[in-house]
């Protein structure tokens, strides 16, 4: 294919500003390139492949419905993205939590056979995303979505409070709280001040794409 033919990248400013005019291809396309990311984040959040991918339906769905709501100040719409998943992860959790309540004064139910479970490495997936979000429990619930968008998802501070409508200094501080107090619950030494991605957490599940 001669070089003159190759169609330019569009950019998701000029993507998103034919999506808020109604047109459903561009936030298709927008769809695309930012599905990965935000059902990593939901995945990570809550270690289910099946709620993933239904806060990820949502998030976009949340996402076209309030297109006339965002004016896009960066290159990239990912952090606002990031904030709709953030939001329904939180709920989606907390509803989670009152039910497994509810069904606690039940009687119990005998298990009934999963057809995913011969699938050794979803099971694997879902079991490493486990053990990571336990030793998260050691911190907020704001603490774990920020670690795992900084650290994890790899955003900056600055997009990390986009995504989260704080502070950049609000994102420092509670990362670097977040940081000390993983560090000292796993007996870890002091790491050099900084923008470590290196963490004992992060080396639990480093697999990148759950996808």
């Amino acid at each position: 294919m001669a070089q003159g033919s190759l169609k330019p990248v569009q950019s998701d400013r000029d993507l998103w500003s034919r999506a808020v005019a109604g047109e459903s291809s561009a936030f298709g396309a927008l769809f695309d390139r930012h599905a990965a990311a935000i059902y990593n984040f939901c995945f990570r959040r809550t270690a289910d492949r099946a709620s993933s991918e239904d806060l990820l339906s949502t998030t976009f769905l949340h996402a076209w419905r309030r297109r006339h709501d965002l004016r896009l100040e960066g290159e990239t719409i990912l952090p606002w993205l990031y904030g709709i998943a953030a939001n329904l992860t939180r709920r989606h959790l907390r509803g989670l939590g009152r039910r497994r309540v509810a069904f606690a004064r039940l009687q119990p139910l005998p298990p009934e056979p999963d057809p995913a479970d011969d699938l050794p490495g979803r099971l694997d997936d879902e079991r490493r995303a486990k053990e990571a979000l336990g030793a998260l429990a050691l911190l907020t619930e704001r603490e774990q979505e920020l670690f795992v968008l900084c650290v994890w998802q790899e955003l900056s501070y600055q997009e990390a409070a986009v995504a989260l409508d704080i502070p950049v200094g609000t994102v420092r501080s509670r990362l670097s709280r977040a940081r000390a107090r993983l560090r000292e619950a796993l007996a870890e030494p002091d790491l050099a001040s900084g923008d470590e991605r290196s963490e004992t957490i992060g080396a639990l599940w480093r697999k990148g794409d759950q996808t």
